[in-house]
């Protein structure tokens, strides 16, 4: 490991992505920033007549798409610039002018989308039946679904001028929460650490439980001084959240949220009533958590320290990416194929440097490859499981774009989450039957288990608390800060079960998610990781078909609603079974995990 963090310029040039599928060098890129600009004035004059019949259309709808695919292209360059050093001022300078300009393009062609809803549908049956309309039959489909929920042009406009002080919730909680909050230090026996939103999970992780609890019960102190300030803003929030879907004639906030997807609100409440009758097998956890740990009782602040040490491995990039593809060869040739000669040819930014933006993600455009950035450590096992998930998610964005015209080719975040946790389902099976001792594969269950119920089990506990919350603002009862406390503390109490003894503050717990100001987000995360062990457990132990219906859900792109391309799969999301084998094999990994370590 080095001991000091090398300049962009230190990283050799094998280890960087290439972004000359975008754009050869920065010089091209502004030669085709300029071009973008020129494009703004076709907007207005498509304005006129655009829809007087199916030829004026069609060639608004190109030139449209020409605009769009320029513009993402553009942005895709300039962001990729800007993360790779966020020091780096001639990327932020083109990033910010690109920001301008696209602001620009949004406002010209913002006419485009209430117009397109205000034609006739005898007119667009035909363009919809037309061999001409082939590229935008899902793209006019999609949008004309929303016609019951668009408004006259002039409230339109003014909830478009509304907008950005809608806001206001979201950001006074980011600002409060991240900059004005100062939560102060906390002893450890290395001497006084900082306590900070972002150090919080770290200090959880510690195994010495003195400073767990100083570190816990100093945080929320700082939390329960501002409650009545957080509560307010959380409440503000939901009546936006409850405005919002008055005025555009949805039947609740929720509905609204999963209207463009698509996604019954059934596919909701299945997830929160199959999580919930397999609670047992949560609390199950925690009991024997509490047991391996020696606790006489267990705290919210003992469920997050680990309960094996990580095991110490040392896999270079080259050989983590060996690793990756031969776990995955269950996907097929011209898939492992595909995707080494991405990760090892040009699509990943692959270690630190100084600026660089921290984590890891995977952004795919329709021109250009699917880019990847990493912080890659050799010494990190997660960082193993980052390539195979970050992977997934590029290899998606690969067939999708080859797979559909530009207007339908990008995929929904309800259907992301499953190519990426699908590429860590078969990694972990590979690691763990090739594992050389029973310490490494516990630690390999102890770390599926905990990704399981953080991304199952508490993210359906986040989705059942926002449900709870707009319920009782549409109702018309007050969302006061006892209330929320009041309904967190339940839901805490329901999940986490007998075993756990919490502190008069925990509760405060559910005024500091900021998920919880973008409203119905989070079960996604749950339904994605349960349909990922579904999918991947028939890639596994099926043969052909099950594989390239699989392949097939990630050709689809935006081609279908998710729910849809998910079943043509072989995984039906609307109904519990997906749900209940995922919490079936987290009791399975308890299990295992409780053999593993009584062994020792």
């Amino acid at each position: 490991m080095a001991n000091t963090i090398p300049e962009r310029s230190e990283i050799s040039a094998n280890h960087k992505w290439n972004l000359s599928s975008l754009f050869k060098d920065d010089a091209e890129w502004e030669k085709n920033f300029a071009i973008l600009g020129t494009m703004l004035p076709e907007a207005e004059k498509k304005k006129a007549g655009f829809g007087a019949d199916e030829n004026a259309l069609l060639d608004t709808l190109k030139a449209y798409e020409r605009y769009l695919i320029s513009e993402e292209r553009l942005g895709y360059y300039a962001q990729l610039r800007v993360t790779e050093d966020e020091g780096n001022s001639a990327a932020r300078g083109m990033s910010a002018r690109f920001a301008g300009v696209s602001s620009q393009g949004q406002a010209a062609w913002s006419w485009l989308s209430p117009a397109i809803q205000e034609l006739e549908e005898n007119f667009v049956a035909r363009c919809l039946a037309s061999q001409e309309f082939p590229d935008y039959r899902v793209f006019l489909t999609k949008l004309r679904r929303f016609k019951p929920h668009v408004l006259g042009a002039a409230e339109e406009r003014l909830l478009a001028l509304q907008s950005e002080s809608a806001q206001t919730a979201q950001e006074a909680f980011s600002v409060l929460t991240n900059v004005d909050l100062n939560f102060g230090s906390v002893e450890t026996p290395e001497g006084p650490k900082p306590l900070t939103q972002s150090t919080f999970a770290s200090f959880m992780r510690m195994q010495e439980r003195s400073v767990r609890k100083a570190a816990y019960l100093q945080f929320y102190a700082h939390f329960e001084a501002h409650q009545n300030t957080l509560g307010a803003l959380y409440a503000g929030s939901v009546k936006l959240d409850k405005y919002q879907a008055q005025v555009r004639k949805y039947p609740s906030a929720r509905a609204m949220a999963l209207f463009p997807d698509n996604v019954p609100e059934a596919v909701y409440d299945n997830l929160i009533s199959t999580v919930n009758e397999n609670l047992p097998i949560l609390h199950r956890y925690y009991s024997l958590r509490k047991e391996l740990l020696g606790l006489d009782s267990l705290r919210h602040y003992d469920v997050y320290v680990p309960l094996v040490k990580e095991v110490k491995a040392s896999h270079p990039y080259e050989e983590a990416v060996d690793i990756v593809i031969d776990a995955l060869k269950p996907l097929g040739e011209d898939y492992v194929r595909t995707l080494r000669g991405g990760l090892l040819g040009g699509w990943v930014d692959r270690y630190e440097n100084k600026g660089k933006r921290s984590g890891a993600f995977s952004a795919g455009s329709f021109i250009g490859d699917p880019y990847i950035l990493l912080n890659y450590k050799d010494d990190v096992l997660h960082d193993l499981f980052t390539i195979a998930h970050e992977g997934g998610h590029s290899m998606h964005s690969w067939h999708s774009a080859r797979s559909n015209p530009f207007m339908c080719y990008n995929y929904t975040i309800f259907e992301a989450e499953v190519a990426s946790t699908f590429n860590e389902q078969l990694v972990f099976s590979y690691l763990y039957d090739h594992g050389s001792d029973d310490r490494e594969k516990a630690f390999l269950v102890a770390t599926r288990i905990d990704d399981t119920l953080a991304t199952l089990f508490r993210q359906t506990m986040f989705a059942e608390f926002e449900k709870r919350a707009h319920e009782i603002a549409e109702s018309g009862e007050a969302l006061t800060v006892d209330v929320l406390r009041k309904e967190y503390r339940a839901l805490l109490e329901k999940y986490f079960g007998p075993e756990m003894v919490f502190e008069s503050v925990s509760d405060l717990e559910g005024l500091r998610i900021p998920h919880f100001y973008n409203a119905f987000y989070v079960y996604k995360y749950a339904t994605g990781l349960s349909a990922s062990i579904a999918l991947s457990e028939k890639v596994l132990y099926g043969g052909k078909a099950e594989r390239d219906a699989y392949l097939g859900f990630l050709k689809s792109g935006g081609s279908r609603f998710p729910i849809e391309s998910l079943k043509l799969a072989g995984v039906d999301m609307s109904r519990p079974e997906p749900v209940s084998a995922a919490c079936r094999r987290f009791a399975e990994d308890v299990e295992k995990l409780a053999v593993l370590l009584h062994k020792e």
